[in-house]
């Protein structure tokens, strides 16, 4: 049990679907996990049941709404004052099949799993480059390939679409573009990023989808157990260990979408810079 023992791990949206399998087999191997989610009653079921199953209770718990800056603001600086070092943030939590917008202005989708991710991660970074070497994992989606782009505009609108399938493919592709920009900036450092596809998984992303098509999809998906494994392979193996910047696929770097250019990567980034910088903390 203590092939991660003194490394530990930072994962969003944990208490249940990937998230929650990547906790338990991290766990399981010994590591220290703070999972980072919106409900405090989840959060501690979750950690009851991992601790019990894995006998690890080197486990913990920090408020994160990423659809509220405000939140991820407060989120990372209670991490930081705990003065712990954090060698792996797994950015795990997403949103789909749901329309609006989030407290903090963004289309729901793409406020939730770009924006609040990206702040989340800024607001890290430093500290596990300190804490080195670490590494930063996005969790994307294959629906990345279905976006022709970023519409800059519609990014800050209401969603449009009648299952905002298209705004989350957006908000994956974002994902995928972050990675690849972040391990840019990060090289040299020690720290290493990787987007991925965990595929198409039976879990709590597609809560908001309508109950029977919900049912009707996940009788074509994998378990959540399996939708892990990729976020597992990227967050500890070695194999990965001096690669960067990449897409990941059945634990397997794959070519991603032809949208995802160094020019976009980098103007992703400057305008993410600008937004967060907008929606600052009063």
């Amino acid at each position: 049990m203590s092939e991660l023992s003194g490394r530990t791990f930072l994962v969003t949206g944990a208490n249940t679907g990937i998230g929650k399998e990547t906790v338990r087999d991290l766990a399981g191997r010994g590591a220290r996990v703070v999972i980072a989610g919106r409900s405090e009653e989840k959060n501690r079921a979750a950690i009851r049941e991992i601790a019990d199953q894995t006998g690890n209770t080197d486990l913990d718990w920090i408020p994160l709404d990423l659809g509220d800056l405000a939140s991820v603001r407060q989120a990372a600086e209670t991490f930081l004052a705990s003065g712990e070092p954090l060698h792996v943030l797994i950015n795990n939590a997403g949103l789909a099949g749901k329309r609006g917008m989030t407290p903090s202005g963004f289309e729901l989708a793409f406020g939730t799993n770009h924006v609040g991710t990206f702040l989340l991660t800024e607001l890290l970074r430093d500290h596990i480059v300190a804490s080195g070497p670490g590494r930063i994992v996005n969790v994307a989606s294959t629906g990345h390939y279905r976006a022709k782009g970023i519409d800059w505009d519609a990014v800050r609108r209401p969603s449009v679409t009648r299952t905002a399938f298209d705004e989350y493919c957006v908000s994956k592709l974002a994902n995928v573009l972050h990675a690849r920009e972040l391990g840019r900036r990060l090289e040299g450092t020690g720290v290493t990023t990787y987007s991925l596809h965990p595929g198409a998984i039976a879990s709590d992303v597609w809560r908001e989808v309508p109950p029977g098509l919900r049912h009707v999809m996940k009788l074509f998906m994998k378990d959540t157990t399996q939708g892990a494994q990729t976020s597992l392979y990227c967050a500890t193996s070695p194999d990965v260990a001096g690669e960067t910047g990449l897409y990941y696929d059945d634990r397997r770097i794959k070519q991603p979408s032809r949208v995802v250019t160094d020019e976009l990567a980098a103007e992703l980034w400057e305008r993410s810079e600008a937004w967060v910088a907008e929606v600052a903390q009063p």
